[in-house]
This record gives structure tokens, C-alpha cells and sequence, in this order.
């Protein structure tokens, strides 16, 4: 009677051999197609990556210029400007040793006792009051101080370290030598606001003869600025990470720059500034002792300006937190591979061990056939 259905035999021999042909190419495809879109999701993050550092490093750029306009705008105020001309007339009824002297014997006396008519004096004069006013204002300005031409403070917000710091490094910066320029310090940190700080120096100049009187200068809390580059950093984010030229670290989640720590990634980062190439990507995939990670990077371009200030930011995270889902996709496309290359080698043993049973028959019917044809 005939079937109304179409029956289709096909050998488990076949079968095997029709499976290996088919899955194990696409298991070696799908593992190149895996490595390919790790490698593109990594370039897609690190140029990301990139892009955040430079906007972080725009970010400090202006933080400081504009705490540096801040300060020369103290320095063109014209009550300070005829403050600062009043106290270096006083110096041209002087002597150059008088005037030495008189400055060194007040120095002798500003911590003690005795100064405090020269400090009380200082700070209750009008640009005294308007440089406090000034930091009511902005609590940014931690200190501000205003010095005549010898770097004697003539007014200040509170009562300054020193009386006259000639042998100072900012001094002998923010004077250069009668020319005057500005003057941004590393950062620092001060006690008494337990606050990091900069200390920015600005040149006062004449109003007709646009020489060299004065300087006035700011210690500017910096807090504002660490915060701003290492807010939301929780969890898995990628953290930000201010860095010096030699690796320490300046500003990170947790850290402050007296604990003189190095960036492990700032190795990697330095040799990739160090080319043409390197720089154009602005980024880099770093293997470290926890792993690989992906590292966005960008020169805040300070150094060029404010010597003291050779700062990197960069955009640092672990390549296992930002490509989960590749890292996944890729042990599968790995075990898929194994999978297959297991398969062939059951189909190599099968064939092996049945041509092995087909040999052994052969010559089992052989010997028959031989043992026949003896008795006959």
C-alpha cells in the first residue's frame, strides 16, 4: 500500500559530516566577527574617552585663565593702582640702604608683638577692606595681598606670612627683574582653610609709565575644580584622573596631591604623547596588573602658559567594565569553536576506529576464504 507521507533515511555518517562542514566555519566566522566588533567597540570608547579628557582639560584650561584674569582685575582696580604709587613715593625720600634697613628691622618684629600696630594698620585700610569685600564675593580667594614695588604688603584680607618676600620665588617671578609678569605656583596646600590652593601673581603697572610698582597676589581654592572633574564617578564609570608630567597624581576620586601617588596608567599615556600618532588618537589600551584598560587622555595645554602647570587629564576605565556584552558574545563565539573543534575530533575518531572494525573484517573474511579453499 503506498505511503501518503515522503520518508527521508539519512546515515548518522552523513550527518555528522554535513554538521562539521557547516558549524564548525561559522564558529571560526562568528569568532572573527566577535574580535572585529571588540575591536571597533573599543575604538568607539576610546575616542569617547578622548573626548571627555579634552573636555575636562578645556574645562581646567579656563578654570585657571579665569582665576588669572580674576586676580589682574584686583591689579587694574585704580584704588589699588594709586595705593601702590603713594607707597613707593615714601621710598624716594629714602636712601636704598635706609630703605633696606627699614624693611629688614620691621620684618625682624612682624611676628612679635611690636608688629601688630604695622598689621593692624595694614589691614584697616581701604584696599584692605575692598580686597576683603572682593572675597566675600567669590569664597574662592582664600587670601589676597597687594605689594608695593619692594614686595612690602600695603593691603591684604589678612595678615600676610612675611612682611617682604624679595628672596621669594613668586617675588622674584611676578617683579622679573623690574618687568613684571604673572606668576601661577604648583599646587599648594594651606593649613589654616585645609584647602588646596594656587597661588596666582599679577604685575601692577604705572598709569602713564607702564613700568613695574607692585604685584598683587591670590591663593585660589582649587576644590571647586577637583570636584567638578571627578563628580559621578561610583560603580563601574570610568573615573578622571589629573595628572603632573611625571605621573603623579594631582586630583582623582579619593585622592588629594600630598599623597604623592603615581597614575599606573600615566606610563602608557606618556609614551602615546610622546608621538604624532599617539596624540591624534588620544587614546590607548593599557594591559595592567588589574587588567586591560581603556585610557582617554588630553594635555590641558597650561604649560605652554604657567610653567608650574604640565597637567594631563585622562579618562581611565578597566576594558571588562566597559565591554560587557563583547566580552560575553566573544567566550561564546570561543566556546562554540572548541565546541566544533571537538566534533571533528569525535568524527576523526569515529571514522578512524570504524575504518580500524572495516580492515579487521576484511581480513577475517580473508583468512575464511583462505582456510576454505586448504580443505577443499
Amino acid at each position: 500500500m503506498p505511503s501518503d507521507s515522503l520518508e527521508i533515511k539519512v546515515s548518522l555518517q552523513k550527518l555528522l559530516i554535513a554538521l562539521v562542514i557547516i558549524l564548525v566555519p561559522l564558529n571560526f566566522i562568528g569568532l572573527y566577527l566577535s574580535s572585529e566588533s571588540k575591536t571597533s567597540l573599543e575604538q568607539v570608547i576610546g575616542t569617547q574617552f578622548r573626548t571627555i579628557a579634552q573636555a575636562d582639560a578645556t574645562i581646567t584650561l579656563e578654570f585657571v585663565n579665569d582665576r588669572v584674569i580674576d586676580v589682574g582685575t584686583i591689579a587694574t582696580e585704580p584704588a589699588v593702582v594709586d595705593a601702590i604709587v603713594g607707597a613707593n613715593q615714601a621710598y624716594e625720600r629714602r636712601s636704598a640702604e635706609a630703605t633696606e634697613t627699614n624693611i629688614a628691622e620691621i620684618d625682624k618684629k612682624w611676628d612679635t608683638p611690636a608688629g601688630d600696630a604695622v598689621v593692624k594698620l595694614m589691614l584697616s585700610s581701604p584696599v584692605s577692606r575692598l580686597l576683603q569685600r572682593r572675597r566675600e564675593i567669590d569664597p574662592r580667594f582664600l587670601k589676597i595681598i597687594v605689594a608695593d614695588e619692594n614686595g612690602v604688603p600695603i593691603a591684604a584680607t589678612d595678615k600676610p606670612l612675611h612682611y617682604a618676600p624679595v628672596d621669594n620665588v613668586y617675588w622674584q617671578a611676578v617683579s622679573a627683574h623690574g618687568k613684571g609678569g604673572v606668576y601661577v605656583s604648583e599646587v599648594l596646600y594651606d593649613e589654616e582653610s585645609r584647602a588646596d590652593y594656587l597661588r596666582i601673581g599679577f604685575p601692577i603697572y604705572g598709569k602713564e609709565s607702564q613700568r613695574f610698582i607692585g604685584a598683587a597676589s591670590a591663593l585660589i581654592d582649587v576644590s571647586s575644580l577637583f570636584s567638578r572633574l571627578t563628580h559621578a564617578q561610583v560603580g563601574r564609570s570610568p573615573r578622571t584622573i589629573l595628572v603632573r608630567e611625571d605621573g603623579s597624581v594631582i586630583s582623582a576620586s579619593n585622592i588629594t596631591p600630598f599623597m604623592r601617588l603615581k597614575s599606573e596608567e600615566y606610563a602608557t599615556v606618556r609614551d602615546a604623547l610622546g608621538s604624532l600618532q599617539g596624540r591624534q588618537a588620544g587614546y590607548v589600551i593599557a594591559a595592567m596588573r588589574g587588567g586591560s584598560r581603556i585610557i582617554g587622555f588630553a594635555d590641558t595645554g597650561l604649560k605652554q602658559i604657567y610653567p608650574n602647570l604640565a597637567w594631563i587629564v585622562m579618562v581611565s576605565q578597566n576594558e571588562r567594565e566597559a565591554l560587557p556584552s563583547v566580552r560575553t558574545l566573544g567566550y561564546f563565539a570561543i566556546l562554540m569553536v572548541a565546541v566544533g573543534l571537538l566534533m571533528v575530533t569525535v568524527l576523526g575518531a569515529y571514522f578512524f576506529l570504524h575504518r580500524k572494525q572495516q580492515m579487521a573484517d576484511i581480513e577475517m573474511a580473508t583468512t575464511e576464504e583462505q582456510s576454505k579453499g586448504e580443505a577443499a
